[in-house]
Parts: C-alpha cells; structure tokens; sequence
C-alpha cells in the first residue's frame, strides 16, 4: 500500500499517483484543472463543526485528533474507497491546511496504515 500526503496547492506530479481530496471544501482559490484531483471524498473530512473549532484554534491537536477518529468510525465505505485505491496504485491524499504536521491527512494515513496491517 503506497500512500502518500500532499498541500494541493503544490504542483502536481506524475509520482502522486491518483490524487484524492480529502477536504470537506474545496480549495480556495485553486482550479479544478490546476488541482487534477482524481477524486473527492469530503465525506471523509472532519464535519463542519470540527474543522472550524479546528481552524479557528478554539481546539488543540490531540482534542481533535481523537475527535475526528470518532467520526471515522462512520466512515467505513469511504475509508474501503481509500484502501482499494491505495491497493491499485499510489494514492496521494491532498488537503489544503497550512500544517503539514497537524490536519487531518494526517489522521486518515494513520488510520488506513493501521487498518490494512
């Protein structure tokens, strides 16, 4: 299983492989032809809610890591979506969050890393 994480604002390349956003937004300011997404799951990004206590910092990391693992727990046929692609070819999961180190690419890697062992 070949999985990789990726800003979508970054330019894309061959290596990325098929290209999933996993954001519940699309990007601001980015084309759908800049982006090539070869999918979008927003299903399996964080609710509303838990984006914006998030984003707007009213929420630490680890709050809502552990917050997002509960919602992924509704998210099985999404998550089986990821795991086939990911069986078939290099996937790269594309978000658009500043933080590199702390979004929720992040989490889901850690999760498909988990499940598929």
């Amino acid at each position: 299983m070949q999985i990789k994480l990726k800003r979508v604002y970054e330019a894309p390349e061959k290596e990325d492989g098929f290209r999933i956003l996993v954001d519940r937004l699309w990007p601001r300011g980015l084309s759908k032809e800049k982006a090539q997404v070869d999918l979008w799951l927003k299903e399996v990004a964080p609710s509303d809610n838990l984006r914006k206590a998030f984003h707007g910092e009213k929420m630490e990391w680890t709050e809502f890591k552990k917050r997002y693992l509960e919602e992924l727990k509704h998210c099985e046929e999404q998550l089986d979506i990821l795991r086939k692609k990911a069986e078939e070819k290099t996937v790269s999961l594309v978000y658009g969050a500043k933080d590199e180190e702390q979004n929720q690419a992040v989490v889901l890697l850690e999760v498909l890393r988990t499940s598929s062992k």
